[in-house]
């Protein structure tokens, strides 16, 4: 059943969407107690507190108004290049990601809003990518979508894009063989920015493809807002929010992509590891990483977190190495703890 979702109602929840200070939780009892988008525009601070029973910082800035105007401007270009906006309570809003602790209020949507309920595994990894990483992300998600199963990663450079890539290589290889194309998986980029931007530039003209070949991009923020540091961190749980499994192809110490692992972990959802991780030159560019880190960490640049987001972290907690797709499949149905990362593989690692 389709939601009624009148234009008020949308440019309520957008204007919702808005609020940073407010929590995922804190918006949806704003939109049960709120008939209209001018209703929440008209509320002070004050009251905001007192409807979701918890005091606000006071360096916190609230006008009303000015955040209907921009909900209403964001709304007006959804409508005009027809841009998707999915609730949380919305039939196409992804299962798997209103599961999470933390789902995004508002979904942005360009594409085929069905690929987000269907099989996908997510790939991340470094931007500093290997010749071997490179091969292996593209591989990778060449044989997961030629095997029906969707590809989720953040239109990055590194391993992102390769990851990508290696989705748009299998539709192209199959329509010009003149295959079943129906039977493909597609790709899904998650960005950081607002879903009319592509951050990096240089991925425009693959964002281009990834609609014309049945993809999907998303983004919880909307159209012409500016983007901030922190929007890559929730990109990165979107799209471990998206997928059963995350695969991480290369992640040297603090890499986002290992940010992106522990989002997994903490959803509970299957992480692995691709084996091309510990080739020489992944060692040799993790090791260099290493070096910077600890560098930036004396001189107080970086968070312990940071410097502690290893990943020998997750292999010690049992994720598991992979070599490839099908080893990848075979990983999923095997019983817990029947392979051991560090002894099967020979992993070594300086704790």
């Amino acid at each position: 059943m389709q939601l009624i979702k009148t234009d008020d109602l949308l440019i309520l929840h957008i204007s919702l969407n808005r609020i940073t200070f407010l929590k995922y939780s804190e918006k949806k009892i704003l939109a049960k107690k709120l008939d209209s988008s001018r209703s929440l525009a008209l509320l002070s601070i004050e009251e905001i507190e007192t409807i979701i029973g918890r005091q606000i910082q006071k360096r916190v800035v609230w006008n009303g108004l000015e955040n209907l105007r921009m909900a209403e401007r964001a709304f007006l270009y959804c409508e005009t290049f027809n841009i998707k906006i999915l609730l949380n309570e919305d039939p196409y809003y992804p299962e798997l990601l209103r599961q999470i602790s933390d789902p995004p209020y508002l979904l942005f949507c360009r594409g085929d809003l069905e690929l987000l309920s269907k099989p996908c595994v997510s790939i991340v990894g470094t931007r500093r990518l290997s010749s071997p990483g490179r091969s292996a992300a593209r591989n990778f998600a060449y044989d997961a979508v030629m095997d029906s199963c969707n590809v989720v990663s953040g239109l990055a450079t590194g391993a992102d894009g390769y990851a990508h890539q290696g989705a748009l290589d299998a539709f192209f290889d199959c329509d010009e063989k003149n295959a079943d194309l129906s039977k493909l998986g597609r790709t899904i980029a998650v960005i950081p920015s607002g879903i009319d931007d592509i951050i990096p530039s240089c991925h425009k003209k693959m964002a281009g493809q990834i609609l014309q070949t049945g993809g999907c991009i998303i983004s919880e923020y909307e159209p012409k807002l500016e983007m901030a540091n922190w929007h890559f961190v929730g990109r990165n749980r979107i799209i471990a929010g998206l997928s059963a499994a995350t695969v991480v192809i290369e992640a040297p110490d603090g890499s986002g992509a290992l940010i992106t692992a522990d989002f997994a972990l903490g959803y509970n959802r299957d992480l692995m590891f691709h084996k091309v991780g510990f080739n020489e030159q992944a060692v040799y560019i993790s090791g260099l990483v290493k070096k910077d880190l600890e560098i930036k960490y004396a001189a107080g640049k970086v968070s312990k977190y940071k410097k502690q987001n290893t990943m020998a972290r997750y292999l010690d907690s049992g994720a598991l190495v992979i070599e490839d797709y099908k080893d990848y499949c075979k990983a999923l149905i095997e019983s817990p703890g029947s392979r051991s990362a560090r002894s099967e593989q020979g992993l070594l690692f300086d704790d």
